[in-house]
């Protein structure tokens, strides 16, 4: 008993890794815990009384408990018996592929990472990126939405900033659920973007059964009450126009809706514009088929020297920052009041009847959209110079048409927003950030489109084309 045993380096090195894990596991990770329970419980209790808040409660369920309800729901395990007969596999090897998929979906919502780390890291970067404005706004009616509403905050797709943006200054009213694309799932914004309440969806996925699981998702989501955000065009749009909606979410949202239930499906417009997208160059190159590919590197070269760029400008006292972002909200759409005005019930409805119902629907949003998205001092001298790009302009005429374009818009019930409430002053502003940029030149007291940037400079025309058209 009281011999000595010898052991090799390697074991004795095993034997004390796990002697560590299960300290942390018995003693240290539950005290862990503890703290961070009680911490995100403060969070909660502060968000209720301070901002009058009111999380659902099934955004703040376990995710395990989430999960193990797709896995359960009836609807999943019929579609997984289905495909597991088409495809000739055991039925276990069907649900283990929707465990697989319920796990990729289903987001793990902290309130504290949300409240505390999110809304000042959105905050922080948005506001050292941009000068953020909260443009026009229909209080009167968003006052008015019933608390026990379902609001889906549906919204035009400029730029990945969109969901920082939108988050920092909702944030203070509702805790938004966001489905983003296959491009957030790496590592290590994956988690982060899974604490902050996000569910991650795979674009044009043609597996039945994976739309399935992110269906029922959708709905239970939908069901219980969580505030959502979503993009109706789909992805960015890579050309500065509106894009035609895609009606995937919309129609998982709407399929079983209940005029009749207690909550009601309240659709609320958001607009979104900005003096300069990121992005924009990054955009019109996927828009165009003959432009090379950028690799990897390329991509991290060029973004780590525009990073330098703007640091050794700031320590000049040089640095400008990329305008105005400016989002509007519009008057919300209460399904309950559409659906009765127009005599429908979409539960009765065959499939191919009620996808006319919500492409007609989705129509109806991206036209109140369009007529909420700001127009911002960048886009509107864009869209006065790309009326004739060979043309030279003296400030005196360009101030002049595009205060003439800000007219028209405003008398279509759009919203100009106008830094200062001065309109010289808006004008001068984004000539000056176009003549930064180089996307015009300026001679003898001229100013012109630069040739070369022409594309650049037609993508900020065209966040605003549809308002030109309307009122042309």
């Amino acid at each position: 008993m009281t011999q000595t045993v010898a052991l090799p380096l390697w074991a004795f090195g095993l034997l004390l890794a796990l002697a560590v894990l299960a300290a942390l596991e018995w003693l240290l990770l539950p005290s862990v815990r503890w703290y961070f329970r009680r911490k995100v419980r403060g969070v909660i209790s502060e968000i209720s009384v301070r901002l009058n808040i009111d999380i659902p409660q099934f955004k703040l369920t376990r995710r395990q408990t989430l999960v193990d309800r797709l896995l359960l729901d009836p609807k999943v395990m019929a579609a997984a018996d289905t495909w597991a007969a088409q495809q000739h596999v055991p039925a276990n090897v069907a649900m283990q592929r929707v465990n697989r998929y319920a796990r990729e979906i289903v987001p793990a919502f902290n309130a504290y990472i949300y409240f505390r780390l999110g809304y000042w890291l959105s905050k922080t970067f948005a506001r050292m990126i941009y000068r953020v404005r909260l443009g026009y706004t229909d209080s009167t009616a968003l006052a008015a939405i019933n608390p026990k509403s379902t609001v889906v905050f549906v919204m035009n797709h400029r730029s990945n900033m969109d969901y920082i943006l939108v988050s920092f200054l909702a944030a203070e009213k509702v805790a938004l659920s966001y489905a983003v694309g296959e491009w957030a799932r790496i590592w290590p914004i994956q988690g982060l973007i899974r604490a902050m309440g996000a569910y991650f969806v795979r674009r044009d996925s043609g597996d039945p059964l994976y739309r399935m699981v992110l269906q029922r998702y959708v709905q239970m989501a939908t069901e219980g009450g969580v505030p959502q955000a979503m993009y109706p065009e789909g992805g960015l749009t890579t050309d500065g126009r509106l894009r035609a909606p895609k009606l995937g979410l919309l129609d998982y949202m709407l399929k079983g809706f209940d005029p009749g239930a207690e909550r009601d499906l309240v659709f609320i417009p958001v607009g979104i514009n900005y003096d300069r997208v990121i992005e924009d160059r990054s955009l019109l190159r996927k828009a165009n088929p003959d432009a090379a590919r950028s690799s990897l590197w390329h991509t991290l070269r060029v973004t780590g020297g525009q990073v330098f760029k703007q640091m050794r400008l700031g320590l000049l006292g040089r640095r400008y920052r990329h305008g105005y972002a400016c989002v509007n909200f519009g008057k919300p759409l209460s399904m309950r009041d559409y659906v009765r005005t127009h005599a429908l019930d979409l539960r009765a409805l065959d499939d191919a009847a009620r996808r006319h119902v919500v492409a007609t629907l989705g129509q109806t949003l991206m036209q109140q959209i369009g007529l909420i998205i700001p127009a911002l001092p960048v886009p509107l001298v864009a869209a006065v110079l790309m009326r004739d790009p060979q043309r030279s302009w003296s400030e005196l005429e360009l101030k002049s048409e595009v205060q003439e374009l800000m007219k028209r818009i405003e008398a279509l019930g759009a919203h100009v927003y106008l830094p200062r409430s001065d309109r010289d002053y808006a004008i001068t502003v984004g000539l000056r950030m176009l003549l930064l940029r180089r996307l015009v030149q300026e001679q003898d007291g001229l100013h012109c489109p630069n040739p070369q940037e022409l594309p650049v400079l037609a993508y900020y025309a065209n966040s605003i084309a549809h308002l030109q058209v309307q009122c042309a």
